[in-house]
This record gives C-alpha cells, sequence and structure tokens, in this order.
C-alpha cells in the first residue's frame, strides 16, 4: 500500500490531477494562507505589547485617573507615557499585552489623630474619587484590588457596571465605606474566586438577598464583614450550596444566630470562619460548624454565646486558630480533654469570658505538641491555682496573656525557657514571690506587665537586658530595694511604670538616656534625692509623668528649658520651692499638673493663669 501513494512533490512535478492531490492541494493552500494571516498579524501583537499596552485600554487607564480628584498616596504618579504596563499597580499578560491586573489597595497604615478624614475615609493617604466605568474596556481584567481607599463617587454604591467584567476572578473592594445595597449584578461574574467586600468599621452597606452568591461556582474566598445581613434568615443555607468556598468572612454582620441545621453539609473544604462581632446568643454546643472538621480559623470573638463545649470541638483536629474571646462561657468542663485532640492548635484565646477552673489542668490539654502553641490569651477570666512549670514546654510561644485571674503562688521557674516570648502579661493575680533574674533570658520581650500582684525582692538588674521592651509595668506591688540603673538602659522603652512599690534610693541619672520614653510612673514610693536637668536631659518624647509621694527634690536652673512638652505632670509632695519654678511656663500644652505640698511659698506669677 505504501508503494502505491506517489510523493506529494513529485506528483505535483509531473503535473498529476488525481482528485485526492486535488484535495491535498487545497488544504496545502488553505494551511499556507491561514500561516500568511498569522504572520501579518503578529507584528501588530507584537507592537502593541512592546509600545507597552493596548492604545484603547491605556486609554480606559488614563479616564480612570481623570476620576481620582486626590492621590494622597501618590499611587498614580508613574501613570504616563505609553507603555502602561509598567504603571505601577498595572500588569499585563506577556502573551497578548492585555491588562489582566490592576492592584491600587492602600497599603498605609491609618492614624485617628492624623485627622483629615473623609466620611469614614482617610483622605490624605487615599485615592479619592470613583471607580470610573471606563475599566469595562479591560476586556481581559481578572485581578482588580482597589480596597482601602476612598472612591466612593458621587453616590457611594457599589457601581452595578463591576457585574459586567465577566473575565474577573479577583475582586477586592474592602475597606471602601459604600453605602446602600450589595448589587445582585455581581452574580453574572461566573469565574469569580475572590470577592472581598468587607468594611473596616460598620458601614452602610447591606444586603437582603445573597442567592446571587450560587450563581459563583468557582467562589473560594467571601468576605462581606461589616455588611448588615440582620435581614436574611437563610443566609447558612445559601452559603452551602457553594461547595468551592474555603473562607467566609461575616464579621460584624448583624446575625443573630448560627444554631441553624443542615439536612446536609456542603462546605467540606471550608477552612476559614470568621462569624465574631455578631450577635449570636445560643448555646455555643448548637452551632452548625462543629460540623466542619475542616477548619483551620475559627472566630467567634464578641458575641453572646454560652454554654459548655460540645464534645464534637474534639474532631476538628485541623484547627490552627480558636477565638473564643468576649463572650459568656463560664464552663470549662470537659475542655481539657478536647483540647488534647487539636495537635495543629497554635492560637487559643478564651479571653474576657467567665471560665473557671484550675489552670494546670487545662494547659495539660495542650500538649500536643506544645511547641506548636505561638499565643495563649486566658486573660480576664476566672481560673485560678498556680500556672505550671509545664508552661516551659511552649517553646514557639510568643503571646502569653494571663491578666485578670485569680493566679496565686510563683511564678514557674519553666516560663523563663520561653526565650521567643515577645509579650508577657500576669497582672491583676495574686502571684507572690521575687521577679527572679532568669528573667533576663526573655530577650525577645517588648512587653512585660506583672503589675497588681503580690511581689517582694527586689527589681532584678537583669531586666537590662530585655533591649527591646517598650512596655514594663511592675505597679502595685511590694517591691523593695533601689531601682537598679540597667533599667535606665532599656531605650526602647515608651512606658515605665513602677509606682506604688517600697522603692527607696534616688532616681538613676541613666533616667535621660530613655530617649522614647513617653510615660513615665515612679508615684507612691520612697524615692529621694534630687532629679537634675541630667535626668530629663533626652526625655524629649514625654508626655506624662508622675513623680508624687516620694521625697524628691527637683532642681533645675531657672533658665532651663525642657525638652518635652508635657500633658500630664504630677509633682505633689515633691519639693520644688520655695521660689515658683519657671520652667513650668514651658508646658503650654498641659492639662493635668499638680504642684500640691511641693514646698512653694512663692505667689504665683500672672504668667501662670495665661499658661494654665
Amino acid at each position: 500500500m505504501l508503494s502505491q501513494l506517489p510523493s506529494s512533490c513529485s506528483s505535483i512535478m509531473h503535473g498529476t490531477t488525481s482528485p485526492q492531490f486535488t484535495t491535498l492541494i487545497i488544504i496545502c493552500i488553505a494551511s499556507f494562507s491561514q500561516m500568511v494571516h498569522a504572520l501579518a498579524l503578529q507584528p501588530q501583537l507584537v507592537q502593541a505589547h512592546d509600545g507597552g499596552c493596548i492604545p484603547a485600554e491605556r486609554a480606559a487607564l488614563l479616564s480612570f485617573k481623570k476620576s481620582i480628584t486626590n492621590d494622597g498616596a501618590h499611587a498614580l504618579t508613574s501613570w504616563h507615557g505609553q507603555d502602561c504596563c509598567r504603571w505601577r499597580g498595572v500588569d499585563c499578560s506577556n502573551r497578548t499585552g492585555h491588562v489582566i491586573k490592576l492592584h491600587l489597595r492602600r497599603n498605609t497604615v491609618l492614624n485617628p489623630d492624623d485627622g483629615d478624614y473623609y466620611d469614614g475615609c482617610a483622605y490624605a493617604k487615599s485615592l479619592f474619587g470613583e471607580i470610573s466605568p471606563s475599566l469595562l474596556s479591560l476586556k481581559d481584567l481578572e485581578h482588580m484590588d482597589l480596597s482601602m481607599n476612598c472612591l466612593l463617587g458621587p453616590t457611594g454604591h457599589i457601581p452595578q457596571f463591576l457585574g459586567s467584567m465577566e473575565n474577573l476572578k479577583y475582586i477586592n473592594l474592602s475597606g471602601i465605606p459604600f453605602t446602600g445595597r450589595v448589587p445582585s449584578h455581581l452574580g453574572n461574574l461566573s469565574k469569580l474566586q475572590h470577592l472581598d467586600l468587607g468594611q473596616v468599621d460598620y458601614s452602610g452597606l447591606s444586603s437582603t438577598d445573597i442567592t446571587w452568591l450560587t450563581k459563583l461556582p468557582l467562589l473560594q474566598h467571601l468576605s462581606m464583614s461589616g455588611i448588615d445581613l440582620s435581614m436574611i434568615a437563610d443566609w447558612l443555607h445559601t452559603l452551602n450550596m457553594i461547595p468551592s468556598l474555603r473562607v467566609i468572612n461575616i464579621a460584624a454582620c448583624s446575625l443573630d444566630t448560627a444554631s441553624q441545621t443542615l439536612p446536609y453539609l456542603n462546605l467540606t473544604k471550608l477552612e476559614k470562619l470568621d462569624l465574631s462581632y455578631n450577635n449570636l446568643d445560643h448555646s455555643i454546643s448548637s452551632s452548625w460548624f462543629w460540623k466542619v472538621t475542616s477548619l483551620k480559623y475559627l472566630s467567634l470573638r464578641q458575641n453572646q454565646l454560652f454554654g459548655k463545649f460540645p464534645d464534637a470541638l474534639g474532631n476538628m483536629t485541623s484547627l490552627k486558630v480558636l477565638d473564643l474571646s468576649d463572650n459568656n462561657l463560664n464552663k470549662t468542663g470537659n475542655l481539657k480533654n478536647l483540647l488534647i485532640n487539636l495537635c495543629h492548635l497554635e492560637i487559643l484565646d478564651l479571653s474576657y469570658n467567665s471560665m473557671n477552673g484550675d489552670i494546670g489542668v487545662l494547659m495539660e490539654g495542650l500538649q500536643c505538641p506544645p511547641e506548636k502553641l505561638q499565643e495563649l490569651h486566658f486573660s480576664e477570666n476566672k481560673f485560678m491555682g498556680t500556672l505550671p512549670n509545664v508552661v516551659g514546654e511552649f517553646s514557639s510561644l510568643n503571646i502569653l496573656d494571663m491578666c485578670n485571674n485569680n493566679l496565686v503562688g510563683l511564678i514557674p521557674l519553666g516560663l523563663w525557657n520561653l526565650v521567643r516570648l515577645t509579650y508577657l502579661d500576669l497582672s491583676m493575680n495574686q502571684l507572690n514571690g521575687n521577679v527572679p533574674t532568669e528573667i533576663g533570658a526573655l530577650t525577645a520581650l517588648t512587653y512585660l506587665v506583672i503589675f497588681s500582684n503580690n511581689l517582694t525582692g527586689s527589681i532584678p538588674a537583669e531586666l537590662g537586658k530585655l533591649k527591646h521592651l517598650t512596655i514594663l509595668s511592675l505597679k502595685d506591688n511590694k517591691i523593695t530595694g533601689p531601682i537598679p540603673p540597667e533599667v535606665m538602659h532599656l531605650t526602647s522603652l515608651t512606658t515605665l511604670d513602677l509606682s506604688s512599690n517600697h522603692l527607696n534610693g534616688s532616681v538613676p541619672n541613666e533616667l535621660g538616656y530613655l530617649k522614647n520614653m513617653v510615660g513615665l510612673d515612679l508615684s507612691n514610693n520612697n524615692l529621694s534625692g534630687v532629679i537634675t536637668e541630667e535626668h530629663f536631659a533626652n526625655l524629649k518624647s514625654l508626655k506624662g509623668i508622675d513623680l508624687s509621694s516620694n521625697s524628691l527634690r527637683i532642681v533645675v536652673d531657672s533658665d532651663w528649658h525642657s525638652p518635652f512638652s508635657l500633658q500630664f505632670a504630677d509633682f505633689a509632695s515633691c519639693q520644688i520651692g520655695p521660689l515658683f519654678p519657671a520652667w513650668l511656663q514651658q508646658l503650654r500644652g498641659i492639662t493635668h499638673l499638680d504642684i500640691s505640698s511641693t514646698g512653694l511659698v512663692d505667689k504665683f506669677p500672672g504668667w501662670f493663669w495665661y499658661t494654665f
């Protein structure tokens, strides 16, 4: 058979005109024509890509830029020239040159004290304006992140045209304080995998129907936090119809129950569920989510849940983060036996409840394995007993918060093995004994608070090794002895509170090294000696100082200029007289000043009444 098939080239050369060869010639010509056509078009594609992005898409982006009335974050300063694919926040396809990604999230951390806000937005540090419909020209756009900006437009509503951007896979509009209703048109985005409409604060955004979400079969991440969903009774049944979901964040949505029943559970891939800051007011054991054993993150913070924990908690062996803080939970029951199965647990927050029981027994349930734990938050409960030495086995722990419980006894030596600890709060308990010298091993600490206990002994000089410490409070104990000068070498300190102890001796001159100090409280001790300009030399950040109820004498030159601008100052019972100190005239921003019982016999100068 093979010998009977002539060579295509030889047949053509010899003028063969059989039907088979005629068909073959036509196919070759057609293929050649397509190849020529493709080659003719390719220079256009290359030209568009080499020149930046598609001209029509560049025009669309520039139209979007025109809709921005204020660029406080300077996010669009690079938006000029032909090559828009090089503009900040714009990504193009390497193959086609089309814009596929627009990422303009504001990353600046807001400080409410900065002012310059507009309808909940940080006007000075955000994009301010509107989301222009010119973005509809970006036909290939897959990723759009405009979050944490002020793109409210004239109506303040989420633009409905977003529902026509059919290739979008990722939308993040979180932190834009929209009002009105969430448009159901978003249900047209059948390729969508990530949808984040979450609000930073409670907003005027609401929804009475979320069934459109069931039209998003690929959706994996859903965040509607801060959106009022209180009018939707069947929200769970709707979400249960989207089996692809891995993340659900419906915190602060004014939901009043999570005790619904499901005939079947579709959310078998769910890894993160955030129901915090709602109004859930029922027994915690009646909640539907205990069946979702795939969960790695569960937050129920700040609800009104009560009752005992269900046995099903012990089956949630994938959990890494469990936050049950700020509820009405008061029964530990078999919690130890349930926690013992959670071998991947990294963060456990039980704070702000009324839970009781022995703290040692509870911690025995956290041994699987202990080195996984990173944060333990048990503050504001009624836990009793002594802190067990086994806490030293939590070698990865960086936060331990036991504030305001009923703990007694000594601080266990094992605690000083936690060399990764950055935050330690044992305040408002009934702990006794000394602050051991081993505390110097916790060199990663930035926050150390052990106030309102029954600690005795002296302040160990080893505290001076904690170079990263920013907050140190040992107030309201029974600590004696002098203030070791080593403490004054902690130059990162912003707050130092050693008040209401039995400290004696003088205040070290090295106090002047604490250039980052904002608040200093040494009141209600037995300190004596002289405070001079040297003590205040570098305290340029100081806003509050309390030296009252000591036997200190403040002596500075009459022409001394203080480096700080105080808002709070209490020198009661210190000696600053007999003449009225002229340096007080410099404290023009002060709101609280106590100079009672300071030995002043001089009359108040006229400037005093104008300054304060």
